[in-house]
């Protein structure tokens, strides 16, 4: 592998994880405003925000994202192929998402919301300090789960000639011949972006549990131990009763 094949690859790294970022937080406001819609008291914005969730699960996210490039421009609207991958990721794996914050702020203990009540929290006060902080930490491992999908989706982003990371590896393939190093070489990079992104998840998840007092998981030797809380005194009974 010479020095310009390698500079394809690392561009396409660079451009892959710019559309992984993009198309996160594109998911991240979606999901969070989708998903606390479809907690809402109103009807028929639960309605609206399920059509929304029904609608982007049931269909592809590559012909959302062709829909967006080709079909788009004939309404008038022409999109770059990395906003239009950024949009039709976004949009798709936000409505997965806004299942998880649903679920996570719905799992949030009755007696909470009661107690928010009791101290006259408004709900915008009862949502960002009291259920938030405690659903957050529930919502982190799928929602790491669902960015590493969404780092591997970022691959459909290639048929639309985005300079990515399998799109560099095509031409790779193209111009050297060698099949099995040049996707063996991909493999181990994006297995590499997805090891760090998992890293990073759990670190924020350890200290989203720290936050509100919940003692952090033992991990591996890449995420540093968060201090816990001492403990008070323990009391040990003797055999006679006595402590």
């Amino acid at each position: 592998m010479t020095g310009a094949l390698w500079e394809l690859f690392f561009k396409g790294v660079w451009i892959t994880i710019q559309l992984m970022v993009y198309s996160a937080a594109l998911a991240a406001v979606v999901a969070f405003g989708i998903g606390l819609a479809r907690t809402s008291r109103l009807w028929i914005v639960r309605f609206l925000s399920g059509v929304y969730v029904e609608f982007f699960r049931g269909t592809s996210a590559l012909v959302l994202m062709f829909w967006l490039f080709f079909a788009l421009p004939l309404l008038g609207w022409q999109l770059a192929g990395l906003w239009a991958g950024t949009l039709a990721l976004g949009l798709s794996y936000g409505a997965y998402g806004s299942e998880v914050v649903r679920g996570s702020v719905q799992a949030v203990a009755p007696a909470q919301r009661e107690a928010a009540i009791a101290l006259s929290f408004t709900p915008w006060q009862r949502l960002r300090k009291v259920i938030l902080p405690q659903a957050v930490p529930e919502m982190l491992p799928p929602f790491n789960n669902l960015l590493i999908e969404l780092l591997k989706g970022t691959a459909l982003a290639s048929l639309l000639s985005i300079g990515e990371l399998t799109f560099q590896a095509k031409l790779a393939r193209l111009s050297t011949g060698q099949s099995a190093q040049v996707y063996g070489i991909i493999l181990v990079l994006y297995f590499v972006i997805a090891f760090v992104v998992t890293r990073v998840m759990r670190l924020l998840e350890r200290r989203a549990k720290a936050s509100i007092g919940r003692a952090p998981e033992k991990s591996g030797w890449l995420s540093r131990r968060l201090p816990v809380e001492k403990q008070g005194p323990q009391v040990i009974a003797t055999p006679g009763g006595k402590p």
